[in-house]
Formats: structure tokens, C-alpha cells, sequence
């Protein structure tokens, strides 16, 4: 058992207890109260009231600890069935003759004690105090299910929300900061080739490349990084992916410098830009432009990435890395956030809208 489920259950325990003392209380405080002033003083000693009250109270608290015992041993809050039903009623009925049997023998023999006369019970008196302890165990038991099918249903509310909490960050980070793998192949393959051309090159390369790998590693311990961050992971990207590119890359930023403090999702830059190249750039035999823009219209952020070509240069393995951003998205933000994909003069734009917190 968990350190939260044990105080849980301890906290249960205490607001029981302090039920039982406060509902049983105000039911002998008032059944007393009542006996003093309204029954003659000829006919019982006001103290005699207050130790009946007493038994009573006493009574009815040890009784219906027993009857929680035993709907708490048939699990009757989550078992409702007939055959439970039936049970409670006769275990209901049993502890109220129980109640009841030994309340009028205590009542007898005080009474004596205190009046100095034997108290005579009719028929009527016996079956009257046994409706009347049999109506409170009843009203007892409506209120106790009551409450614990609330605190059920909250335990269950809270089950389900730390469910869904754990499964959305098991999601995120599932989506989140991870390198593509074939990224990773060509960029050590271009690196190799590299080392034979430009050794200093190629080590600023492969230490780019390592950086990127500590960034994507990183970034599931995190649900946001700053614009400033996540620029220099498309830094690296770029630098990388222009040992294959060359000059068939041109890469160009628009960035408005009073947002690089702000927070984003990380690597959502990352995969806009990747797919630019990917699905955009690497397709056409000149190669083309891509611009990232960072800016702002007071309410949202807005991050765009542009890249030369046209959608239909798009195939359906694009899908992977839109629906990738889409999803993370919706688990972060809800219906808060934007995602769109448009083509305007011959560019591809890809725009992510945020709202400023």
C-alpha cells in the first residue's frame, strides 16, 4: 500500500469517527434535552435522562461500528445487488433488537436505581423504541452509503485524471524530441565523407551532431524550452543537413527578439524545418529557400516556416511529422492552439499559432 492510499484511509478512518460522535451526539443531546423538559418531574430524576442518554449514545455508536464492519466486509457500497440488500435489511433489523433490547434493560434497572421504583415498559413502549432505533440505523445507513459512494466516485475521478495525466506525458514523450533516425544515418555517413575533405569542418559537424543528440535526449524531462533554445537546435539541423544540401540550401531566419525568452514545445521548430527539407527542399533538382519567422499579434505567437515547392511535392509520409505536431499540440494546449498548412507562390507555408501566456 502507497504512503497516499494509507493516508488516505487514515483520513477516512478519522471522519468516521468524528461522524459517529458528532451524528449520534446530536441525537442523544436532543432526545435528552427533550425528556428533561418536556416529561414531569414526579414521574423521573433529570439524571436519570442524562445516563439513558449516555447508554444510548454509547450504544449506537459501538452497534453501528459492528453493521459498518460487516457492509464493509460484503462491500455493499460497490455491491448492491438483491442478495446484499437482503442482508443489510436482516443484519439491520438484528442490531436494532440488539439496540433496542439492551437499551430497555439499562433504561429499567437506572431508573430503579435513581427513582427507587421499577419502571413498567408496555407493549407499545417496547415496539416504539424499536421502530424508532431501527428508523435511525436506517437514516445511519442512507448517510453512510451516501458518503462513501461520493468519496468512491472522487477516488475514481482522481484515478481517472491521474490515469489521463500519465498517459498524455507518456505521449508527450513519445512524440517529443525524437531525431529521426535516418537523419541521424546520413548525417554520420556525410560526416565520414567529410573528414576527408575538411577535418575541422567535419569535427565542428559531428560535435553539432552530438549536440542535437544531447538536445532530443533531454527533451523528455521537459514540456517546454525557450524560442532561444530551440533556435539553435535548427542551427545545428541546418549546418547538418547543408553537407549534403551544399548550396541547394538557403536558409534564413526572421526572428522578433523580444520573443526568444518566450517558452515553446521542444523540437517543434525541429520538425517544421525537417520537414521543409525533407518533404520540400530535397525534392527539387535546384534546391530552394526555407525562412523561419518568430513573431507575435499580442494574443498568440506565431511560428512559420516557409520552404520553396508546392503541397502536391508532398507525399503521405509527410502526414507522420504533421500529425506528430498536431498531436502535441492538442495534448499541450487543447483547442487553444493552430495548426496550418498552406501553399502561397509556389512556397509551402507551415504556421503554428500558440497563445501568449
Amino acid at each position: 500500500m502507497s504512503k497516499q492510499t494509507r493516508t488516505s484511509s487514515k483520513n477516512h478512518t478519522y471522519l468516521f469517527w468524528i461522524l459517529q460522535f458528532v451524528g449520534w451526539g446530536f441525537i442523544t443531546i436532543t432526545n435528552v434535552w427533550s425528556k428533561m423538559f418536556f416529561v414531569s418531574q414526579d414521574k423521573s430524576k433529570p439524571i436519570y435522562f442524562l445516563f439513558e442518554g449516555f447508554v444510548f449514545l454509547t450504544l449506537g455508536i459501538v452497534l453501528t461500528t459492528f453493521y459498518r464492519n460487516y457492509l464493509k466486509r460484503i462491500d455493499f457500497v460497490t455491491n448492491q445487488t438483491l442478495k446484499n440488500y437482503l442482508k443489510v435489511f436482516l443484519v439491520l433489523l438484528i442490531t436494532a433488537l440488539i439496540f433496542s433490547g439492551i437499551l430497555l434493560v439499562c433504561a429499567h434497572y437506572l431508573f430503579l436505581f435513581f427513582n427507587e421504583k421499577p419502571i413498567v415498559f408496555s407493549a407499545s413502549d417496547i415496539g416504539l423504541t424499536i421502530l424508532n432505533v431501527a428508523v435511525f440505523i436506517l437514516f445511519w445507513t442512507i448517510i453512510y452509503i451516501a458518503i462513501k459512494s461520493a468519496i468512491r466516485l472522487r477516488k475514481n475521478k482522481i484515478d481517472r485524471l491521474q490515469l489521463e495525466a500519465s498517459l498524455k506525458e507518456s505521449q508527450l514523450n513519445t512524440l517529443k524530441g525524437q531525431l529521426n533516425p535516418h537523419f541521424m544515418f546520413n548525417s554520420l555517413n556525410n560526416i565520414r565523407g567529410l573528414m576527408l575533405e575538411d577535418v575541422d569542418k567535419a569535427r565542428d559537424m559531428l560535435t553539432r551532431l552530438s549536440e542535437m543528440l544531447r538536445s532530443s535526449l533531454n527533451m523528455n524531462n521537459v514540456n517546454a524550452i525557450r524560442i532561444e533554445e530551440e533556435l539553435e537546435i535548427v542551427d545545428n539541423y541546418i549546418a547538418l543537413s547543408k553537407i549534403q544540401l551544399e548550396d541547394r540550401l538557403e536558409f534564413q531566419q526572421e526572428i522578433k527578439q523580444e520573443l526568444i525568452q518566450i517558452k515553446i514545445p521542444p523540437m517543434i521548430l525541429q520538425m517544421l524545418v525537417e520537414n521543409a527539407i525533407k518533404h520540400g527542399i530535397s525534392n527539387q533538382k535546384d534546391g530552394g529557400k526555407i525562412t523561419l519567422i518568430v513573431t507575435d499579434d499580442n494574443e498568440k505567437i506565431i511560428l512559420q516556416v516557409n520552404n520553396t515547392g508546392t503541397l502536391k511535392t508532398h507525399t503521405d509520409s509527410t502526414r507522420i511529422g504533421l500529425d506528430n505536431i498536431k498531436k502535441r499540440l492538442e495534448l499541450l494546449y487543447g483547442n487553444t492552439a493552430e495548426f496550418m498548412l498552406k501553399e502561397v507562390e509556389n512556397e509551402v507555408h507551415a504556421i503554428i499559432q500558440i497563445p501568449l501566456t
